[in-house]
């Protein structure tokens, strides 16, 4: 299947198959995570917000303190979902999976063959002597996401009441949760490594279709993810923390896309090999979401998809018995 033409300005920097040994070829997407419910970003049960101090913005030290939303609150949702779009998709269009691949999930009965696996990596869980048990190593990176706004601007405590299903009355309030309040801004940057143009054209579809993050999602935790920039070279360009601190200097709102455009160029610059660093432009990075968004899921995709995973698994297996 050719590849798409919205893709065409990261060409370069693209595998046509996934090679036992990662490359330099490395594609970061920057995106603005947007609350659009009350959220709970915390990984301890104290109730409280994950927070951080940090300068102001690049251009002045001030000490402040602003909400963290962890890789690892990040990934999971995504992680999840990747896998959960393309099982749906593959139903959808007739397309047979193995059993091994219907019944891949976390944590302890990962595939290593499914788009997701190679991807996001698998640590194989089989004991015994005899056991196959090499594993995959990761080809996506996730980094702490912090927010635009000071945390006393966007944090709010919410009680929460038991009631009576007699009375439907409410005695004196349980407890609370410490959340973040609607359109709060969380810059994020994902690194993928080594990827097909299969791979990422799946993680921005699984970008733009996950709105759900953080803790108590049943019933608050809506996330909308707006990309606003991709640069790609031989090395990673920027990181969320200086992202942010840019973001905090500028007038972002009315024109994110233009706004990171310039931030990333300017980081480019820096790079250990610039000639081979690539910006995407406004309009190539709008281009690539409506791409995204119109790209038609067939037979064949999948089919394609899936068959580059299970040529990977194969060439990891055989590895992995020449090294026994």
């Amino acid at each position: 299947m050719e590849m798409p033409e919205f893709l065409s300005p990261l060409v370069d920097y693209f595998v046509g198959e996934i090679p036992l040994l990662r490359t330099a070829k490395t594609i970061q997407i920057v995106t603005i995570r947007q609350t659009h419910d009350f959220t709970v970003f915390r990984t301890e049960e104290t109730r409280e917000l994950n927070i951080v101090t940090l300068p102001k913005s690049a251009s002045d030290p001030e000490p402040v303190l602003k909400v963290v939303m962890l890789a690892s609150k990040q990934k999971a949702p995504e992680n999840r979902n990747y896998t959960t779009l393309f099982r749906t998709f593959a139903e959808k269009e007739g397309v047979k999976l193995d059993d091994v691949v219907k019944e891949c999930r976390l944590k302890d009965n990962l595939c290593r063959m499914c788009p997701r696996c190679v991807l996001f990596g698998a640590v194989s869980t089989e004991g015994g002597r005899g056991a196959d048990r090499w594993n995959i190593k990761h080809r996506i990176e996730y980094s702490s996401a912090y927010s635009i706004e000071p945390y006393e601007r966007i944090s709010e405590l919410i009680t929460f009441n038991a009631v009576d299903p007699a009375t439907q009355s409410t005695g004196q309030a349980l407890g609370y949760t410490e959340n973040v309040r609607p359109i709060a801004n969380f810059p994020s940057v994902v690194t993928l490594n080594s990827v097909t143009w299969h791979e990422l054209l799946w993680y921005l579809k699984t970008l733009l279709a996950t709105k759900s993050y953080g803790a108590e999602t049943r019933v608050k935790g809506d996330t909308v993810n707006y990309i606003v920039g991709v640069v790609a070279g031989f090395e990673e360009v920027i990181t969320p923390l200086e992202l942010n601190l840019e973001l905090c200097d500028a007038e972002w709102q009315n024109d994110p896309i233009t706004t990171v455009y310039k931030i990333l160029k300017k980081y480019s610059k820096e790079a250990s090999s610039v000639n081979v660093t690539r910006v995407l432009k406004p309009e190539e990075v709008k281009e690539l979401i409506e791409g995204v968004k119109q790209f038609e899921v067939n037979k064949e995709f999948l089919e394609e998809f899936m068959r580059i995973a299970k040529d990977f698994n194969d060439k990891a297996s055989e590895e992995a018995k020449k090294s026994k």
